[in-house]
């Protein structure tokens, strides 16, 4: 199995996954309550005091004046409570809720960083069979449909100095194929949107489009995932008709 691929563990310790989602969301936000992590994770109030609790034990949160939760000095190197992610996240949410809305799938935002890219912000489906959320999360670039968007905009010089073979040398089997990366970004240009099968865990599909400044440069990628079961091409329009749609309300929001 390739490295770059990310399925769930067999066996899943659910207060482990809950008390690193906290820890992701506390370095994309300024502040949660108890009650914010206890309705976003799905727990009792109680569960979620007892998570926060241990995270403060261990340095990850810290809790301020205002008895709200803040990341800790072992994340703050990493917080992003004040950057440009933190307001696209903020931005996001309601129009990511509504694609849940419409399409009942789990809609997601995503940014690239060099050869990495990151979910910053997840909705799930309330569907029984759907994809959970993957806010936190690190992926290589040309497995996201994010990445994959932002990617396929980046001209061929600037691809190349992404994936320069020697920052490749301790990292056996994670260089992506350039050949035929380009061909697939080659394609996604063209087409304004992309449409991911089993990139980044199997058993699961994705389609989505960019979302863009006011100078056109893309900044995040707007997607949905679905397991492939559901998946039905003859609705990839409607999709894409919907994220396109949603995009331009989020870039209208960022331009205000």
């Amino acid at each position: 199995m390739p490295k770059e691929l990310k399925n769930p563990p067999t066996y899943t310790i659910t207060s482990v996954d809950n008390a690193l989602r906290i820890a992701a969301m506390l370095q994309l936000e300024e502040a949660l309550t108890v009650t914010e992590v206890a309705e976003r994770l799905g727990v009792a109030r109680s569960t979620a005091h007892r998570l926060l609790a241990m995270l403060v034990y261990r340095d990850f949160a810290e809790q301020d004046e205002s008895r709200a939760y803040r990341v800790g000095p072992v994340l703050e190197l990493a917080a992003h409570s004040h950057s440009e992610t933190s307001r696209l996240r903020a931005a996001a949410l309601p129009h990511l809720a509504r694609l849940v809305d419409v399409l009942d799938e789990s809609a997601n935002l995503i940014v690239r960083t060099g050869d990495t890219a990151r979910f910053i912000a997840s909705v799930e489906s309330q569907q029984s069979l759907r994809v959970g959320s993957r806010e936190g999360m690190v992926f290589p670039a040309h497995r996201l449909t994010g990445g994959l968007l932002m990617l396929a905009e980046l001209d061929e010089a600037e691809l190349e100095s992404v994936y320069a073979e020697a920052r490749y040398v301790d990292r056996a089997g994670e260089r992506p194929d350039l050949a035929r990366l380009k061909r697939d970004l080659a394609a996604i240009r063209g087409n304004g949107f992309a449409v991911n099968k089993d990139r980044s865990e199997r058993g699961v599909v994705a389609v989505g489009v960019p979302v863009r400044n006011a100078e056109g440069e893309p900044v995040a990628g707007l997607s949905i995932s679905m397991p492939s079961v559901r998946y039905d091409r003859q609705s990839l329009p409607h999709i894409v008709s919907t994220l396109t749609s949603a995009a331009h309300s989020l870039e209208a929001d960022l331009s205000d």
